[in-house]
């Protein structure tokens, strides 16, 4: 009798582990989809930021206060259910998946604009002025001069914000979108059990570790002009 409950033990701990294997690999593609399409975005938005046009920059500016100032969670219910209301457009389930990425995209790109703004407008004039005097053209200095300093100013503040991206993505269960954290505790309500708990926040800690060795890899590297 011993070994069948064993078997059952060791058979609902295999099941746990592969259902939270996939909703392992569903929290992963949110978080990579929406990194790859907000940091360029972002730095697209910052130009709007700082563009010379009022109407752009005015545009810009609200886009960034509105997804800063609006919880992510009340973002993806108004992109999920959004054209329904709006237009009378009817979206299937199918559009739960784009519609976490959407939200996500356009809520993590107004706070990239923001870090790369802060890291453009704080390089000193006199870069712009020597690289002009210099023969190179704006696209030339922001490209070869301007940005590469940039970067190494703004990793800190990007890698906190990647951080909080791996963390946020437990919200996609609100469009029913079945990542790490929701299988987790659904996992744990039906065998009233703690380790699926255990084993999803072992899934974050871990995984923002390494995001954080990382980054922090790349920073060194980035470190030419330190004194060594």
């Amino acid at each position: 009798m011993d070994i069948f409950i064993e078997l059952a033990k060791k058979m609902s701990m295999t099941t746990m582990l592969e259902q939270l294997g996939e909703g392992m690999i569903k929290s992963l593609s949110i978080f990579g989809i929406t990194l790859v399409l907000s940091l360029p975005l972002g730095l697209l938005v910052s130009f709007g930021r700082m563009s010379k046009n009022p109407v752009i920059r005015w545009i810009a500016k609200i886009y960034i206060s509105v997804m800063r100032g609006t919880p992510l969670m009340l973002q993806l219910l108004v992109v999920r259910y959004g054209p329904w209301f709006l237009f009378g457009i009817r979206l299937t389930s199918d559009y739960n998946f784009p519609a976490v990425i959407i939200a996500f995209t356009i809520n993590y790109a107004a706070y990239f604009a923001e870090i790369y703004r802060s890291g453009i407008e704080s390089m000193p004039i006199g870069q712009y002025e020597a690289a002009k005097v210099l023969g190179f053209n704006r696209f030339d200095t922001f490209t070869r001069i301007i940005f590469p300093q940039v970067v190494k100013r703004i990793l800190p503040s990007v890698t906190n914000e990647i951080i909080t991206l791996v963390k946020d993505t437990s919200l996609a269960y609100v469009l029913s979108e079945l990542e790490m954290f929701s299988l987790a505790k659904q996992i744990a309500s039906s065998q009233t059990s703690f380790m699926p708990y255990l084993f999803a926040g072992l899934f974050y800690y871990v995984f923002n570790y390494i995001i954080a060795f990382v980054m922090e890899r790349v920073e060194k590297s980035l470190s030419y002009y330190e004194i060594k």
